[in-house]
Order: structure tokens, then C-alpha cells, then sequence
């Protein structure tokens, strides 16, 4: 394995070291307030929708902008669809931009998300402009993978549709991405003086369907009315298997079996209507949400003399509900000041039913009490913010935002419980061009939290042997939150954003001992900082015309009081780095492309009331491609993964009785996956 990743860059170097004579991105148009491209200035790359170009903007990493809070909130996120945020949530901006052909596409703004006018919105944000169309197109895909241990997946496909009469456009899309995942290795079990007890053999793999179909209306009829509807359906069905041969060093050779299924399905529509009122504009926009998800887990255990022989199953059916109702007012009673106010109200839930049963030396199963697995748990949630916009300087804009949240947080069933809470929330955000290349941009938030209704109820994790207890008293976390953000055009070599931040965060969610257990609570203070890389390096200057480095990244550090030991720790499972890159070379006077591609993680241990657990990945998940963009007509790739021979690696310590006592077990293990072996075609008609 050692001796790929030279092989892999030397077939890239010796592609680069061809005579040049093809054209690298096109310049784009740039003036101090925006960089403007066109579809064409992509061509190198052979996009076939909206979504191909955005992804390949220098130094754009994109943010559809729904982080899973629920409500919708001020706008979020850097995509714009024809100068408009998406009304969806699941159904985001970047499925949108999936379904725009290329050939549909005007042109590409990337502009200051402050001088807008759009609140919430601040630093590069693009604008993605279409074009009136009398007839249809489409896009399609296609993708056949196959990896160790698994059968090779088939149906990976994709198809979308698009069409405009007048002022009324439309789009649909089906998609089925299944998943298949697999790994193998041993695991070792040892007790607090580091002594062997147990040697297993374990085989994982992971199954799923998932299948969706969502669609969109637009009507943009000459009055300066805009309304939009879109809608989504999907399922998913992740079947997941874990066979363990255990060999014990003193007792009876075993094995485990663990099975997890579940059969989830979700449904979305939403949409807005803009107008004309009075001096300014108004705006409605209505979602409702809905998924439900019962899952199965299944243990049993035994050794092959027939002894030992145990039983687990936790059934759970969970059933969520989101309905929404916004309005925005917004006027422009000056040039360079706006305004704009809005209201809205939110209601959510979510309904848990859950059992656990257990059965020893083949007895029928038997129902145990698990507490506070039964419950359902509401939230009635308002909020009001007024936005202002002003222009200070011809290359200085700021943007203040006020606001209040109220909520009334409810839970019945197993607990009983009721609050209300009333935060301010806001920003202030600084945007500063200081020349046609390079822009910084500030900001300050107070953010309030929103909290996971799963955190309410308990839960048990059979293949980890462990659960969680629901916490009817746990509160959202608060922040205050300054970032600042520089945008760096570097022309001919490509262009960098740089983003640097720190938080200082009021009752941060974490683990804490709840009764005789523990599970999601309050610590009353944290902090965390942070570092967000995106950037793109050409080098046709080098003479490497078509060739190209993308590189995405971020670092986090973190604090706080752990509650039971008292001494400070990083925030429980939080990341500490992140990135990826990609080195790419379009082949000039040809339609071919080769590519390397790397991927790298780490993050921080868990914690809970007696383990600390900890698990990732090493060394970098990687592949790299060849692809033809006029192979019959459609754009060919195949993508050879995981060159380093990525392996997954856990360890698990148990204390006793918790962690402020010894050390009594501990559990390690690695599992290779092996290669990945993909061909994708893609095409438009």
C-alpha cells in the first residue's frame, strides 16, 4: 500500500508535464462589489447542472444553510436561487441547484452577503441567475460501486426534469443513493492491569436504501409577485449487521450477533409569496415537516457448547412534526439604509414509544422497566427580529440585528414538564472591501440554542451495551459568538477564504451524571475556537494549465468542567480537525481529466458516567479518478477509493464505579475495509 500514493502522483505530474495549449477557468468579471461568471468559464470542467459550477466557485465552500435548527429563523447559508432563499429545510438550496441544468443557467454572482439587504446573510454568498426557457430539459446519473465483502450496488441513479411556460417554471427530481459499508478485524478485550481476557473476530456491515422524490413551482408574473412552492418525500432503510467470534482466554469459545434496522420515512412541503405592500415588500413563507421512524435492535449472544446463551431487544418508534409560519416586512426608505421586521411562530414535536426486552439461557423475552422511554415532547416557540442595513462608507457595510425568542417547552408521558423561556438573540456584522481582491468581514452573535428532543426521552445502544437517560430539566445552551472572515481573490492562482472564531457558551448541552446513570444536561459554561480554510491554487501560472488544488478545512479547540471528575476537558465528541482536497488536471486539447482526492478527521473522546470512548479513522481516506466529459455524449468517471487502505480504529475504557474509580476493562479494535471500486456516468438531455 505504501508504495500507491507515489504511483498516483506521478501518473498526475507526468499528465501535467504535457505541452499546454487548452484554456484554465476563464477571468472572471470583477468589480468592488462582486466577482460575475458564466456557465461557459466552468467548460474545463464539464458541469452539468447549477450545482457542478457552485461547487467549483475558487474558494467557495458551499452552505445550504439549514444547520437542523428548527424554525427557519433569519437567512443562512451562501446560496440564493434568482437573488431568493430557499423556503425548505431537507429540500435545501443545494438540492436545488441539483436540479438547474447547465443550459439553464444566466450567469454566477458572488457578492457581500451584507449589502444584500437581505438579513442574517454576511460574507460571500452566490447568486444564482436562470434563464427563461420555452422548453425542457434534464439531467440524469448513474453510479455502480462495488467494494469487499458486498454485492456491487446497481441502482444509484438520479434524474431531474425541468420546464417553463410563461411565468410559471417547474422542476422534479428522483434520486435513490443507496449506502453500502463494510468492515473487518480483530478487537481485544483487557482487564484494568492491561491482561488479555478476550480475542474477537469481528465482521460489520451496513445496508441501506434511500430514495427520494422532491419537486418546485415558481411564479414570477410581470406584477413583481414572486411565489414558490416545493415539496419532498424520501425514505430511509439502513439495515446493519455485526457478527463477533469471541475467544475468551480462560471459559468457552462464543459468539454475538447484533442486527439494528429501521424503516424511516419523511415528507416536506413548503413555500413563500413575496409582494408588493405600502413602501416595501412582504413576505410569507409556510413549511410543515413530518417523519416517522420505527427501529429495531437486536443482540444475542451464546457460546457453542450451548451455554451463555442471552437475549436483547430495544424497540423504538419515534414520530416528529414541524409546522411553520413566517413573515418578513422589508423597505428601503434611502439609498444605502433597509429595513426589515419579522415575526415568526413555530411549532414542533416529537412522540417517542420505546421497550426493552431481555431473556438468559433461552427463556421467552422479558419486558424490563426502562424509565422515561415513553414520552412526548412539544415546543411553541415565537420569535421577533428587526433588521437594519446601512451603507457607511462606498466600500463599508454593516448590519444590525435585534431579537427575541420565546418558547414554552412541554413534555408528558413517562415526565411531567413544563417551561417557558424568554432570550435575546441578535448580530452586528461589519463588512469591509478593502479592495477589489480582498474582503473582511466581522461579526458578533448571540446565539441561542436549540435543543435535540431526543435528549428528553431514554434510549438504549445494544451494540455498545449501554443507554442514555432522558432529561426533562436540560435548557438550550446560549453564545456569544465573534468571527472574522477574510475573502481573498488571488486572480490567475485561484482564491482563499480564511475564517477565525470564538465562543463563549452559557449552559452548554453535554453529558452529565443524571440518578444512578447519566446522559444529555447543562455545564454552565464552555468555550470554543475555531479555524475554517477554503482554498483554491491554480497553476497555469507554472506552466500546469487545467491543473488545480481545492483544499477545504477546519480546526477546533474546546473547554469545559467535566461534571463529574471537576477538571477541564474538550467539549464530549467534538471535532478537532477536519479537511480535504483535491488535485485535479484537465488534460488540455483533450476530454480527459485524472484526479487525487483526500479526505482527513479527528475528533475528541466521549464521555459518559463510567466510559470514555473514543473512536476514527487512519490514515486519510483517499481515491483517484480518470474521467471523460464527452464520452458519448455524457461525462464518464471511474474512481478507484481508499488507495491508503484507510482502517476504522475504538477504544473503550470502563470504570468503576464510575470514572472517578479504576480502571476494570478496556476494549480496542481495527477493521479494514479495503478498496472502492466506482463508475458514474452522468448526462443532460
Amino acid at each position: 500500500m505504501k508504495n500507491r500514493v507515489p504511483v498516483c502522483a506521478s501518473l498526475l505530474f507526468a499528465l501535467s508535464a504535457q505541452s499546454a495549449f487548452g484554456a484554465d477557468l476563464a477571468v472572471a468579471t470583477s468589480t468592488s462589489d462582486k466577482t460575475e461568471y458564466k456557465a461557459e468559464d466552468f467548460a474545463q470542467f464539464a458541469p452539468r447542472t447549477a450545482l457542478d459550477i457552485v461547487r467549483r466557485i475558487p474558494g467557495l465552500s458551499i452552505d445550504s444553510g439549514d444547520s437542523g435548527s428548527r424554525g427557519f429563523g433569519q437567512a443562512s447559508g451562501n446560496i440564493l436561487i434568482n437573488g431568493q432563499r430557499v423556503s425548505g429545510k431537507s429540500n435545501d438550496a443545494q438540492s436545488v441547484l441539483g436540479r438547474i441544468s447547465t443550459i439553464n443557467v444566466d450567469k454566477i454572482e458572488v457578492l457581500d452577503g451584507t449589502a444584500l439587504g437581505i438579513p442574517g446573510l454576511s460574507g460571500q454568498v452566490v447568486n444564482v441567475t436562470t434563464k427563461e426557457s420555452t422548453g425542457m430539459s434534464g439531467t440524469w446519473k448513474w453510479k455502480v460501486r462495488s467494494r469487499e465483502n458486498l454485492r456491487p450496488t446497481y441502482n444509484d441513479f438520479g434524474m431531474t426534469l425541468s420546464g417553463q411556460r410563461g411565468a410559471l417554471s417547474w422542476a422534479i427530481e428522483a434520486e435513490s443513493d443507496p449506502e453500502r459499508g463494510a468492515s473487518a478485524g480483530p478487537e481485544r478485550a483487557t482487564d484494568g492491569a492491561a491482561n488479555v481476557i478476550e480475542m474477537r473476530k469481528e465482521d460489520f456491515t451496513h445496508q441501506a436504501e434511500n430514495a427520494s422524490i422532491a419537486g418546485s413551482l415558481a411564479w414570477n408574473p410581470a406584477g413583481g409577485s414572486v411565489a414558490n412552492l416545493s415539496a419532498e418525500f424520501s425514505t430511509y432503510q439502513p439495515d446493519d449487521k455485526e457478527v463477533s467470534k469471541l475467544f475468551p482466554i480462560v471459559g468457552v469459545v462464543g459468539r454475538r450477533l447484533f442486527q439494528g434496522s429501521e424503516d424511516e420515512t419523511n415528507a416536506e412541503i413548503g413555500g413563500d409569496y413575496e409582494f408588493g405592500f405600502g413602501p416595501g415588500r412582504l413576505k410569507t413563507i409556510a413549511l410543515v415537516r413530518r417523519e416517522n421512524s420505527p427501529s429495531v435492535d437486536h443482540v444475542l449472544r451464546g457460546n457453542l457448547d450451548g451455554s451463555g446463551v442471552s437475549e436483547s431487544v430495544f424497540e423504538q418508534t419515534v414520530e416528529e412534526g414541524e409546522y411553520i409560519l413566517r413573515s418578513e416586512y422589508a423597505w428601503v426608505p434611502s439609498e444605502g439604509r433597509d429595513w426589515q421586521v419579522s415575526l415568526e411562530g413555530a411549532f414542533n414535536y416529537l412522540d417517542a414509544e420505546a421497550a426493552l426486552f431481555r431473556s438468559t439461557g433461552g427463556a421467552p423475552l422479558v419486558e424490563l422497566v426502562l424509565p422515561n422511554a415513553n414520552s412526548r415532547v412539544e415546543e411553541q416557540r415565537g420569535e421577533l427580529s428587526v433588521t437594519h442595513g446601512r451603507v457607511l462608507a462606498p466600500n463599508l457595510n454593516l448590519q444590525v440585528s435585534l431579537g427575541m425568542e420565546m418558547s414554552e417547552l412541554s413534555q408528558s408521558g413517562d415526565a411531567e414538564n413544563v417551561r417557558t423561556f424568554t432570550r435575546p438573540k441578535g448580530f452586528a456584522s461589519l463588512s469591509w472591501q478593502v479592495d477589489p481582491t480582498l474582503q473582511l468581514v466581522a461579526r458578533l452573535d448571540r446565539e441561542v440554542g436549540q435543543l435535540d428532543f431526543f435528549d428528553f426521552v431514554s434510549s438504549v445502544n445494544l451494540n455498545q451495551g449501554n443507554g442514555s437517560q432522558g432529561n426533562s430539566e436540560i435548557v438550550p445552551e446560549q453564545a456569544w459568538k465573534l468571527s472574522v472572515t477574510a475573502e481573498k481573490d488571488f486572480k490567475d492562482w485561484g482564491a482563499a477564504s480564511l475564517t477565525v472564531f470564538g465562543s463563549d457558551i452559557e449552559d452548554i448541552a453535554d453529558r452529565i451524571p443524571i440518578g444512578t446513570g447519566d446522559g444529555p444536561g447543562n455545564i454552565d459554561s464552555a468555550w470554543r475556537v475555531g479555524v475554517d480554510l477554503d482554498a483554491t491554487l491554480k497553476f497555469a501560472k507554472l506552466g500546469l494549465s487545467g491543473t488545480e488544488l481545492t483544499f477545504g478545512g477546519e480546526w477546533r479547540d474546546s473547554r469545559v468542567e467535566d461534571p463529574l471528575t471537576g477538571v477541564e476537558r474538550p467539549i464530549n465528541g467534538s471535532t478537532i480537525y477536519y479537511l480535504d482536497a483535491e488535485l485535479r488536471r484537465d488534460i488540455p486539447q483533450t476530454d480527459w481529466a485524472v484526479g487525487l482526492y483526500l479526505e482527513s478527521y479527528n475528533g475528541n473522546p466521549e464521555y459518559t458516567l463510567n466510559e470514555r470512548f473514543h473512536s476514527g479513522n487512519q490514515p486519510p481516506f483517499s481515491n483517484i479518478y480518470v474521467e471523460h466529459k464527452a464520452l458519448l455524449g455524457m461525462t464518464g468517471k471511474l474512481v478507484v477509493g481508499n488507495i491508503l487502505d484507510q482502517h476504522d480504529w475504538l477504544r473503550r475504557d470502563t470504570y468503576d464505579p464510575n470514572r472517578l474509580g479504576a480502571l476494570v476493562r478496556s476494549e480496542s479494535r481495527t477493521r479494514h475495509f479495503g478498496p472502492i471500486f466506482t463508475f458514474e456516468l452522468h448526462g443532460t438531455f
